[in-house]
């Protein structure tokens, strides 16, 4: 006879304990321990073994194993197709998390009417009636006989008509709507989650079904329901942008069938998102002809580079603590370049407001932007203006050292398409970079000794 345990389990880790406890002797977090009924039989051995037989047809030769060559569904959304790595592999698992009203749904109604080229698209809502899907849809351009509409919230419905209708691409959502009737527990709960999750799992590789699942956020911006979701699926994208805002941002976290951190925009319009293919110019598209305290850098975002342009604004403290506003960038990273421009570069910058800003809404993590902020720093502290055709690369060290920064050949190729005259670039690179030809101005630099007379 089953007997059921109530257990608490940690959201983030999975951590199991037998009580609650504030924080997690696991991963460290408080407040992640919610309580969960576990099942089990009584002699701990299941009903229903699943016979030797079944087990070898499971079992495959390497060597035996045939890989489709059309085994990536294309849509003609570009900038998706390479988000996932060349297209929607067959069988694969995607989540896309965002905000509420981000965009999410509306990308998917686009995605699915695409797929239906290839078979029957099955979209599920627990969250819309059919009536309410279409209306949106037909808003959007949306419309197919191959697309098929579910308004259904239980597991065993959805897993039943999946494995009957065997579609070629199924849409949840969400998972937080979904639940099992085997589990005592309301839908959303971390459990349930879970559970749902790993049947889906279980659908998509048996019967090479490709899923992709909306989840919600949390309000610190954290995926709702188990770190587990995360890891069991093959891809993890989510929705970025400032609310009012008509670009939308979608990043890639994770993915085994492609490169993660990759980046793609969109716009949103009334007819729905549409990609912006030429994201370089777009973020750049309001610089005037001399900037003082502006400064372009080429970033690198999984296999793309972008153009951003880092805005810096220093003001005298008024009273109190001096002001370290940094929006787009690591605040810590920051603190370390006001350091090194104070201590390398002879700047007074302990009685000033410092604003640092990257527009777009676009976070840089790449570290060949650090010599792009100081410069732009050295700009509005000297009152240096700089030329919008003038970009910087490079890495900086606590000594001063502009260090070597990798796919030198990708960023410089991306400024001289926007049609940029000049750019600093490290030393260290030379070698790399005369093996190729440019139509650019290479202003080389060791150290930040060099910066202030080769600023134009």
């Amino acid at each position: 006879m089953a007997k059921a345990k109530s257990l608490h389990i940690c959201g983030e880790c999975g951590y199991k304990a037998s009580k609650w406890i504030g924080k997690c002797p696991e991963c460290g977090e408080w407040g992640t321990f919610q309580e969960e009924m576990e099942i089990k039989t009584g002699n701990g051995i299941s009903k229903n073994p699943t016979s030797l037989l079944e087990t070898k047809k499971k079992v495959f030769s390497f060597n035996d194993v045939v890989v489709d060559e059309n085994f990536r569904y294309k849509s003609n959304i570009s900038e998706f197709d390479r988000l996932l790595g060349g297209g929607l592999v067959i069988g694969e698992v995607v989540l896309i998390t965002g905000n509420p009203g981000i965009g999410k749904s509306t990308l998917l109604l686009q995605l699915v009417n695409e797929y239906t080229k290839y078979g029957d698209v099955l979209y599920i809502s627990g969250e819309e009636s059919p009536m309410q899907i279409k209306n949106r849809g037909e808003r959007l351009g949306v419309g197919n006989k191959n697309l098929f509409l579910m308004s259904e919230t239980e597991m065993q419905v959805i897993y039943e008509y999946i494995s009957a209708k065997k579609p070629k691409v199924v849409v949840i959502d969400s998972i937080q709507t979904i639940y099992n009737a085997s589990y005592d527990s309301m839908a959303g709960n971390p459990t349930q989650i879970r559970e749902c999750a790993l049947r889906i799992v279980e659908l998509a590789k048996t019967l090479n079904i490709s899923f992709f699942i909306v989840g919600h956020i949390t309000k610190d911006g954290k995926l709702a329901g188990p770190k587990l979701l995360e890891h069991i699926v093959d891809a993890v994208f989510s929705f970025e942008g400032e609310e009012g805002l008509f670009y939308r941002i979608l990043r890639s976290s994770k993915n085994r069938f492609g490169s993660t951190n990759e980046l793609a925009v969109f716009s949103m319009e009334e007819s729905g998102l549409k990609e912006v293919k030429n994201s370089s110019e777009f973020f750049l598209s309001e610089r005037e002809e001399k900037n003082i305290g502006s400064m372009v850098v080429p970033i690198l975002e999984g296999t793309k580079v972008f153009l951003l342009e880092v805005q810096a604004l220093l003001t005298d403290m008024t009273i109190g603590i001096p002001k370290r506003v940094v929006q787009g960038f690591d605040r810590n990273r920051i603190q370390i370049l006001i350091a090194i421009g104070e201590k390398r570069m002879g700047m007074s910058l302990g009685a000033k407001d410092i604003f640092i800003n990257i527009p777009g809404g676009i976070v840089m993590k790449d570290p060949a932007a650090d010599l792009g902020v100081l410069i732009s720093l050295i700009s509005i502290y000297r009152g240096i203006p700089i030329s919008q055709k003038i970009a910087a690369i490079g890495e900086l060290g606590l000594r001063g050292e502009v260090r070597k920064v990798f796919f030198i050949d990708r960023r410089l190729r991306e400024l001289e398409k926007l049609g940029f005259k000049g750019v600093y670039v490290p030393l260290s690179n030379k070698k790399e970079i005369e093996k190729n030809n440019y139509n650019l101005k290479l202003i080389y630099l060791k150290n930040l000794d060099e910066v202030i007379e080769r600023m134009v």
